[in-house]
């Protein structure tokens, strides 16, 4: 049997003060994306984007963590389809948007495996550590907290997603690329 992929769109760019990333789904899906999995042999689902605000319509909030509260809805929902798309059977791929969607992502797998009693463990491939936290971030914007809140640290509206953590153990995660960490975050490695 192959392998089945579902693709879940998160058109979200409430994490970062740049507009545009949230076309990526739709970037990506254009360029064929769906096709380009096919010729791999592999099963693809497209369940289309999960439902995101867009910043206009609403307030930045908190400066430490600016949308902190939308961010987190939308988080629990990517969670809830990552969770639900392993349990079905499906790879999820998740397209964003920016970084935020990650802790979303984990807490779903995680979610997943800790209900079959597996460990899990993340390669973090960025240029960024995405270890801040709304006390140590310079810039308020949660793109750069998701592998705090993966950890245990941070904002406890993205660490207690799904209500356990953290959702990977420190030692379970290596960081590829990181060319520019923060004070805080080269804490939070050291650690572990």
């Amino acid at each position: 049997m192959a392998q089945k992929v579902r693709i879940i769109g998160v058109p979200m760019d409430l994490g970062q003060s740049r507009r545009g990333v949230d076309m990526g789904p739709s970037a990506m899906r254009g360029a064929g994306l769906q096709a380009s999995i096919k010729k791999l042999g592999l099963q693809v689902e497209d369940i289309g984007n999960l439902s995101v605000k867009q910043p206009e319509e609403l307030p930045v909030g908190e400066k430490r963590a600016k949308y902190l509260q939308e961010i987190a809805e939308t988080c629990g929902d990517i969670a809830a389809a990552v969770e639900k798309s392993l349990g079905e059977g499906f790879l999820p791929l998740v397209l964003g948007g920016d970084h935020s969607i990650a802790a979303g992502v984990a807490a779903g797998a995680a979610s997943h495996f800790r209900k079959e009693k597996k460990e899990i463990g993340y390669l973090w491939l960025d240029a960024h550590g995405d270890m801040n936290t709304p006390e140590s971030s310079p810039s308020g914007n949660v793109h750069g907290m998701p592998l705090a809140a993966i950890m245990g640290y941070g904002a406890p509206e993205l660490v207690d997603l799904l209500g356990f953590k953290p959702k990977a153990e420190p030692g379970n995660i290596v960081i590829v690329g990181a060319r520019d960490l923060d004070a805080q975050e080269r804490k939070i490695a050291k650690k572990s």
